[in-house]
């Protein structure tokens, strides 16, 4: 933390003495792992092809990173794919729906939007079970006769599921987890999940714009077994003569990926294998629990999730007392302006609120930091 100078005028509200060290909040990109410099990623993969040995050399570094990290079994393969975790999710959607009846469920903006493509462009009539914004659907009224799509945490709500329980084991549809918020942050039973996506830009603190998927070997056999009723696009196609495209898994990508995206990630994850995935996963909690003691010491800040149970880690989003859009944006652009906290407002699509990141590339004392500057942002945009 570091000492702030700033002067106050006769009657505003009084500047906090200090300031978190690394004012980033959100939820994506999110804050770059401790220590990174751009100078500290290596550099020699840069200006070469990514089909080269030393291209496809680091990409398959990276997804043996990524395995050895979230404790994979070996019977599920991991990919590199375009589009950051959206990109992931449509080429599992596009690539797989329509064998069985589609289960989507929907609490927050990003399953809305998945519940939108499925019956818009897939023309696909799903069952959808839908929730408000803060609450969770009811898990137990799920039909495992059909194919499931869902997202781990929603980031825009600040809801969960609280684990994979929920999802049997002799279910006869796959689980399309959504995972972008979530890996990394919580211990995931891969035996539960048949497809999950995500993106390096969220707990890893990683660029965007590349999408990892995941897939088990259930959703292996739908691949190969099962041929859409829809027309593909190449950066979609996941299967090559009736057989699953392996090299996708094993780092020969469908389309030119950034290499200097790559670096930054093996960066990202090499600081987390330091860590190991429950020292991820420790930081988060105790990320999560700073704010928790944030919110429970003042009347006017509260959780838009109310249950603690299915409570984000990651994407914790808050409720403030007597807030429209105008005075969250107002709170918003004051704490940028002091250069205390950076990319704090809710969703745009979400009710007017706060939402703080507080994954694991995050240091907790920032997090105590945040306090007294919401308590002057809260006081100033009141004021104005």
């Amino acid at each position: 933390m570091t000492d702030t100078t700033y002067a106050t005028a006769t009657g505003a509200p009084v500047l906090p003495a200090t300031k978190p060290a690394r004012p980033f909040f959100s939820s994506g990109p999110c804050a770059k792992p401790p220590g990174w410099s751009a100078d500290k990623l290596a550099t020699d993969s840069l200006g070469r092809s990514h089909r080269s040995k030393i291209g496809k050399t680091r990409l398959q570094y990276s997804i043996d990173l990524m395995r050895e990290l979230l404790k994979l079994p070996s019977t599920h393969r991991i990919g590199i794919v375009p589009g950051s975790d959206t990109g992931a999710y449509e080429m599992a959607m596009w690539t797989m729906l329509g064998a069985k009846p589609v289960t989507a469920l929907a609490w927050e903006s990003f399953g809305e939007g998945w519940v939108t493509d499925a019956v818009k462009q897939l023309k696909i009539d799903p069952t959808v079970i839908r929730a408000d914004y803060g609450q969770l659907p009811d898990l137990d009224s799920v039909d495992w006769s059909n194919d499931v799509l869902f997202t781990w945490n929603g980031t825009t709500s600040g809801v969960r599921v609280p684990n994979a329980d929920w999802i049997p084991d002799d279910r006869e549809g796959l689980s399309f987890a959504d995972a972008t918020s979530g890996v990394f942050a919580y211990d995931i039973d891969w035996t539960k999940i048949d497809v999950a996506t995500f993106s390096w830009q969220k707990v890893l603190g990683g660029e965007g714009a590349h999408g990892v998927l995941i897939l088990g070997p259930r959703a292996v056999e739908r691949l190969e077994s099962y041929t859409p009723a829809w027309p593909l696009p190449k950066v979609f196609r996941l299967v090559s003569k009736g057989k699953l495209a392996e090299g996708v898994f094993k780092g020969e990508t469908i389309n030119t990926p950034s290499m200097l995206a790559v670096e930054d990630a093996i960066f990202s994850l090499e600081w987390a294998k330091s860590l190991g995935e429950d020292g991820l996963i420790a930081r988060s909690d105790a990320n999560a629990a700073a704010l928790d003691k944030i919110v429970a010491e003042r009347d006017w800040l509260g959780h838009l999730a109310a249950d603690p149970a299915t409570r984000s880690k990651t994407s914790v989003c808050l409720t403030v007392e007597g807030a429209d859009e105008a005075m969250i944006k107002a709170m918003a652009s004051a704490l940028e302006k002091a250069g205390a906290a950076y990319d704090v407002a809710g969703y745009r699509d979400a009710p007017p609120g706060l939402r703080i990141w507080c994954g694991a590339t995050v240091d907790t004392a920032d997090i105590v930091a945040l306090g007294p500057w919401l308590d002057w942002a809260y006081a100033t945009a009141k004021a104005g």
